[in-house]
């Protein structure tokens, strides 16, 4: 399944910076890592602490960076730097106070081109993994929100890979209009919101080898049901069939409609998705997050991620209960998608 992103690695080397340099887990993956000659790595912490811990563990980090905020000697340009993109939303103490964080100084480093790709998370919270990253490296020209997509993978009956995208089911817990504070006018639908959501993860399923074709998830299949998030599913298709004429994007439609080829035929026969979708919008979080857990525990499918879509730069979240065979896998997932 990583065949094509470790492609992308062997062309073109990237670095990545680790928030948690003297965690255990991120220091036996960055041996991996380095052994592989995947990626270049910096680890953020104290150098000390770092290389004892590396010890500790057995690991061999020889060929990492390790970066320590406290003597980092181009901290006044990075401080300088990071209190000009909040514009008096932090002062400069606040800034320097944040900039002694893993999360934000090795944010900064991916803002300012020291590193291509970020991972975090294995202590820090989601919130505090994805906040300085909206801060500071914000959103990709034409991204109007950050989403995240999950990548299911399993071997099928035939022995081979079968792979699956679902989004969102990390971020996003609903989608509303944007409203104008001032004039009340809509500047930004919830249908269009979802249809950026629905272009993105199927970007992100075609970096994993999947041919992208897109259910919009609803309980209604091409109007047999009625209500508001009906409405949005089918308002969001028809937004992601403009802003991407060649996606094959299909809604709205319920789940079995999507997969079985059986129920394709009498739910939506005429649906160039229906019957054999293999990337999934849901309408919430709720149903996303519910979704991909059912899928992972009882279908017996791999889950990776949340991989966030419409950064600025590829930075993503690990959880807090990784182990190292995660983090090794979402470093290579987070610098292949650049």
């Amino acid at each position: 399944m990583f065949e094509n992103l470790i492609s992308v690695l062997k062309a073109d080397k990237r670095k990545i910076v680790f928030t948690e340099g003297p965690d255990a887990r991120i220091l036996e993956a960055t041996a991996r890592l380095l052994k592989d000659e995947l990626m270049d790595v910096i680890l953020v912490g104290n150098v000390d602490e770092v290389k004892a811990a590396a010890a500790a563990g057995g690991f061999d980090i020889t060929g990492a960076e390790i970066i320590d905020p406290a003597t980092y000697p181009e901290m006044d340009e990075m401080a300088q730097t990071m209190f000009d993109l909040r514009k008096g939303k932090m002062d400069m103490e606040t800034v320097r106070a944040n900039l002694a964080k893993g999360n934000y100084f090795g944010t900064m480093l991916v803002k300012m081109g020291k590193a291509d790709a970020l991972l975090g998370g294995a202590t820090y919270s989601t919130a505090d993994t994805v906040r300085p990253a909206l801060q500071l490296v914000k959103t990709k020209p034409g991204a109007h929100l950050v989403s995240s997509c999950f990548i299911l993978n399993r071997v099928g009956a035939d022995g081979k890979d079968e792979s699956y995208a679902m989004g969102d089911c990390a971020i996003n817990i609903s989608y509303e209009d944007t409203i104008d504070k001032k004039t009340g006018e809509v500047t930004f639908k919830a249908s269009q919101k979802l249809a950026e959501v629905a272009i993105e993860t199927a970007k992100t399923a075609a970096a994993f080898g999947i041919d992208p074709k897109v259910a919009m998830l609803s309980y209604s299949t091409m109007g047999s049901g009625k209500g508001p998030t009906v409405d949005m599913m089918r308002d969001a298709t028809a937004a992601a069939k403009e802003l991407a004429p060649d996606l094959a994007v299909d809604g709205e439609l319920q789940f079995d409609a999507a997969f079985s080829p059986v129920v394709a035929k009498t739910k939506a026969k005429n649906s160039p998705v229906a019957g054999q979708a293999n990337t999934f919008i849901f309408p919430d979080i709720n149903a996303g997050n519910i979704g991909y857990k059912i899928a992972q525990r009882l279908g017996g499918f791999a889950a990776y991620g949340p991989i966030l879509q419409g950064l600025n730069a590829p930075i993503n979240d690990l959880s807090r209960g990784c182990d190292a065979e995660e983090v090794y896998q979402m470093a290579i997932i987070t610098a292949g998608l650049k």
